[in-house]
């Protein structure tokens, strides 16, 4: 939970000086920026959740020599994901920023940004499978103390490359590529040292089951993360009906929303780790019991802090904007979403918990219940209702994403005898 918490206040400190540059500088950084939060995703959460479920079951098996392959294998799909973000960058980037609705002078900066960062993607995806390698073999300290270090780095890095050279934007994308360069070497010596419990040999016969291991569980949550980013851009549309002071609380809410994933993500990374090694030890009904502590915790916190802004909603909105008609947006997204925080904080915590146990299929049809609820029913509810209509539908699909996460953690779901993923 501190490293993403740290992650995203360095990252929004860095957006601060990036917006000295100009508006269309920032304008820019605003057109890559859901690209790179995909990027970050996947690399961590998703794929690496299937790095880390891997390895777990395999150790909790006994399988140390399963478990010293794997480290190979996804290191492997590391690389090669990387390589497709460098790619698809590089030939479909400013197409599609403009499809964004990016000015040309906006495209131009955004162009620059994206075609350095996205040149280290390799880095950003070594680094995170690596530190998914550690916290599967249940190793949680030494990768987040890395990665702390690892986003100052950055942040000092690129406020002294955005204020003292004339690199302008591209002295952010230079920074964040630097340090992943380093997390990259640090995490790579801390395995080879023995930090996931085994050592790794490069001399190792790859085998398609061990890729299949990894990308079972892997490829389905970097598909719902795609859904999740999907949901946020489609809802946006949706609200930007209802005019500016809409589309102004609903950017100011969904921040909130967001800052349920370093809450989310740092427990949930514990639970892919414990719930893999209990059933790769075959304690299946240890695996649900440990699922539904993490997920009763999630739900706790994240509904503390739903019940707080629906409570009192003013403050938080008059933090945020001066303009009396966004507050009062803000006051009705906060006292509608805010109830189903703890569904949502629920759902998110068992999603990384259903990635340890290898059972992916209902969260995600959960997910896609969720964009259909969010859109689909938002957008009759906000034609009929308004956006207090919009906004009830977007609470009932958290309410719904949550509920059928929990439904798949189950005796009958969560057994040796069940098969599918």
């Amino acid at each position: 939970m501190t490293v993403a918490s740290t992650q995203a206040a360095c990252q929004t400190l860095e957006v601060a000086f990036i917006g000295r540059l100009g508006t269309e500088v920032l304008a820019g950084y605003a057109l890559v920026l859901p690209l790179l939060l995909l990027m970050q995703m996947m690399s961590t959460g998703a794929m690496g959740g299937g790095v880390a479920a891997a390895i777990a079951r395999a150790l909790g098996a006994g399988r140390r020599d399963e478990a010293s392959a794997l480290v190979v294998h996804a290191a492997l799909i590391g690389l090669f994901m990387g390589l497709l973000f460098t790619l698809l960058i590089e030939g479909f980037g400013p197409a599609l920023f403009r499809a964004l609705g990016g000015t040309e002078e906006a495209v131009r900066h955004a162009t620059l940004f994206a075609r350095i960062l996205f040149a280290g993607s390799v880095l950003v995806w070594l680094a995170n499978t690596l530190a998914s390698v550690l916290r599967g073999a249940g190793n949680m300290r030494l990768p987040a103390l890395i990665m702390l270090g690892a986003w100052g780095v950055d942040a000092a890095l690129s406020i002294t490359l955005l204020t003292r050279t004339s690199l302008g934007i591209a002295g952010a994308a230079i920074a964040y590529v630097a340090t992943f360069l380093l997390a990259c070497i640090a995490m790579t010596l801390a395995i080879l040292k023995g930090g996931a419990g085994v050592v790794p040999s490069l001399r190792v016969r790859l085998d398609p089951a061990l890729f299949r291991r990894i990308l079972s569980v892997g490829l389905v949550a970097s598909a719902m993360a795609a859904i999740a980013n999907l949901t946020t851009v489609l809802v946006t549309a949706l609200v930007s009906r209802h005019g500016s002071a809409a589309i102004a609380a609903y950017g100011v809410g969904v921040r909130l929303e967001f800052l349920m994933i370093p809450l989310a993500y740092g427990i949930g990374a514990a639970l892919t780790a414990l719930v893999g090694l209990r059933v790769g030890a075959g304690d299946w009904a240890g695996a649900r019991i440990t699922a539904w502590r993490g997920g009763a915790l999630a739900a706790a916190i994240a509904g503390m802090i739903g019940a707080s802004v629906a409570l009192a909603p003013e403050p938080f909105a008059r933090a945020f904007a001066a303009d009396p008609a966004v507050r009062e947006a803000i006051v009705l997204y906060l006292v509608v979403i805010g109830p189903a925080f703890p569904a949502l904080g629920l759902g998110m915590a068992l999603y990384f918990a259903a990635q340890g146990a290898g059972r992916m299929r209902l969260p995600f049809l959960a997910s896609l219940a969720r964009i259909g609820l969010a859109v689909g029913g938002g957008a009759c509810a906000g034609e009929r209702f308004g956006l207090a209509g919009l906004f009830v539908a977007l609470s009932a699909a958290l309410v719904g994403y949550g509920a059928i996460v929990a439904l798949s953690v189950r005796p009958r779901l969560w057994s040796a005898g069940r098969g599918g993923r």
